[in-house]
Parts: C-alpha cells; structure tokens; sequence
C-alpha cells in the first residue's frame, strides 16, 4: 500500500508538469516575438529623431527676414 501514493503523485503530477513546461515554452517565444518589435520600434523612432533634428537645425540656422504687414491708407473723401 506504501507504493500508492508514488503512484497516485506521479498520475497527478506527470501531465501538470508537462503542461507547465508547454506553457513555458510558449512564453519565452512570445517574449522573443516581443523583443524583436520593440526593436523595430525603436529603429524607427531613431529615424524620426535624426529627421526631427535636422528639421530643428534648418530652422534654427535659416535667416529670414521678419514679415511686416504694410497698412494699407484709408482716405476719406469729404463731400
């Protein structure tokens, strides 16, 4: 009767253990998948950096002339 409860532990514990290492492998993929967007994510937000910079840098270095509406007369005719 000793050997039963081997027994009945290796029945219950047996296929929870499998699933256990199933979803496991599972998991570590997923994060695999993850990681390798987030890559391509932050390859292009670098892209967008370098172009906001030199963005930035145009407009910084460019001269330009302040706009100066002119008025324009209004004469008013006296009958």
């Amino acid at each position: 009767m000793e050997w039963l409860v081997p027994v009945a532990v290796a029945l219950i514990g047996g296929p929870l253990v499998v699933v256990v290492q199933s979803l496991r492998k599972e998991n570590t993929s997923q994060h695999a998948e993850a990681r390798e967007l987030l890559k391509m994510v932050a390859s292009k937000v670098d892209k967008v950096d370098d172009k906001l910079d030199g963005h930035i840098s145009w407009h910084v270095s460019k001269t330009r002339k302040p706009k100066v509406k002119k008025q324009e007369e209004i004469i008013i005719k006296a009958d």
